[in-house]
């Protein structure tokens, strides 16, 4: 299975059939995770969880009692690192037949950072179950993604663009980019907001945050540059597996930017 349909088949998991993962599963995880590595260069641990052991627990996950959590260092680009990495984790669990879901808030965080034993100057931004699918998702995981509208996306033109922000772009002039691009829109973001936004410019991807309310917290941290870095790891992938020739670097255009829209990095050609 090639990246974009491991993109393609990956959804959101909170309900699993109970079975343990495997030793020879785990081993995997464990090995990937500690070379997944991130375009920032910015280094995060890595740890599998057990809920029973470390008390752990998450009122919206039903038959697994592993979990996997990472915490690093806050600096500049922590968010954009961790959504990156631990996406490259997520799609490689995928495609083992692993389920995941990206958790920030619904669970007991204070259990969560004390099995990690995150330091003063460390966060653990999020956590996710790791497990096999149960054949039928829950009431409540059905209500759940019914409710942030789990399996939509927005439109091709309105999240991608050429040259100025006023001109978007269409699938059918997105050339050889189409499929990087269509794998970013496919990205999965808190409450599904989509904050991405990517202009083309001079064979060029430059990526933007157009930031929502109640994202930030009060000591700066912002939620939705994790999904920028989930986007921008799709982005990446599949630009690696196409042959694109692009490597990530921030270095901003100088693009007009509309409201409070964010640079956040490019892809640009070698």
């Amino acid at each position: 299975m090639n990246t974009i349909d491991v993109i393609r088949s990956r959804r959101s998991v909170r309900t699993f059939d109970g079975r343990a993962l495997t030793e020879d599963d785990v081993r995997k995880i464990m090995d990937f995770a500690r070379k997944a590595g991130n375009p920032y260069g910015l280094p995060i641990v890595w740890k599998i969880l057990d809920a029973k052991t470390d008390g752990l627990s998450s009122p919206v996950i039903v038959g697994t009692d592993t979990f996997i959590a990472g915490k690093m260092k806050r600096v500049a680009h922590a968010e954009e690192a961790f959504g990156y990495e631990f996406e490259k984790i997520v799609l490689y669990a995928q495609s083992l037949g692993i389920g995941t879901t990206w958790i920030a808030g619904t669970m007991n965080r204070g259990a969560f950072e004390k099995a990690m034993d995150l330091g003063p100057d460390e966060v653990m931004p999020c956590v996710s179950p790791l497990g096999y699918p149960a054949r039928k998702m829950s009431l409540r995981e059905t209500l759940m993604r019914k409710g942030v509208r789990a399996d939509s996306r927005l439109d091709f033109d309105e999240l991608f663009f050429v040259g100025s922000f006023d001109r978007p772009l269409t699938t059918e002039n997105a050339g050889n980019l189409s499929q990087a691009l269509e794998a970013v829109r496919l990205a999965p973001s808190a409450v599904n907001k989509q904050p991405w936004r990517v202009v083309i410019s001079d064979c060029n991807a430059h990526f933007y945050e157009k930031p929502g309310r109640g994202y930030v917290g009060e000591n700066g941290w912002d939620l939705q540059k994790i999904d920028l870095g989930i986007a921008i790891c799709h982005f990446d992938m599949i630009a690696e597996e196409c042959n694109l020739g692009m490597s990530f670097e921030i270095k901003n255009p100088g693009i007009a930017v509309p409201g409070e829209v964010q640079y956040i990095g490019s892809f640009l050609r070698f």
